[in-house]
């Protein structure tokens, strides 16, 4: 049976903060043996994907319309190898194609500027972005294209940095 810790980021995501490096340092200090249990507001289907390449299985469950909890498992590891972490999250966000300072622009241009170049990307390409703001409705315009996305506040908390992965154009997104 796994240890699950508890980790409740629903509060920060709420004030509007982004509490990926809180979660991440967590999973850094996990026992081998030990998983997470995860509150937040929604279902956070990129950090699923990462972590599950990072050798987590997850369960999500819904308990309300803002009340999420995720546990994470860790998979068992059948050669005895131990995975690495840091050559996993390389392989998974490789160095960024595009730089983009947008810090300088009001709201909709540094959307409009992020979507335009990655109509022109490759597939699997990554973009980096800095933001004045966190961009809420560039959000739901990655999911509806099916790209996906990190980001957080650096340590200032007054500029947003966001890393996007270039997904096909031609590609629909098909969940359930």
């Amino acid at each position: 049976m796994v240890q699950l810790r508890e980790l409740d980021v629903r509060q920060i995501l709420r004030d509007g903060g982004m509490p990926f490096q809180l979660i991440m340092d967590t999973f850094a200090s996990l026992d081998p043996d030990e998983g997470l249990r995860l509150h937040a507001i929604f279902e956070p289907v990129p950090l699923i994907r990462q972590l599950e390449r990072r050798g987590y299985s997850h369960l999500s469950r819904r308990l309300a319309e803002d009340d999420w909890e995720i546990d994470f498992v860790p998979h068992q590891k059948t050669n005895g190898d131990p995975v690495t972490a840091t050559a996993t999250a390389e392989a998974i966000w490789p160095e960024p194609s595009w730089n983009l300072d947008l810090t300088d622009l009001a709201p909709p241009e540094p959307m409009e500027r992020i979507l335009s170049r990655l109509e022109s990307m490759e597939s699997g390409e990554v973009l980096f972005a800095l933001l004045n703001r966190e961009p809420l409705f560039l959000f739901n315009e990655l999911k509806a294209r099916g790209h996906e996305w990190i980001g957080d506040f650096d340590a200032s908390g007054r500029i947003y940095r966001i890393m996007i992965r270039a997904t096909p154009a031609n590609v629909s997104d098909v969940r359930a």
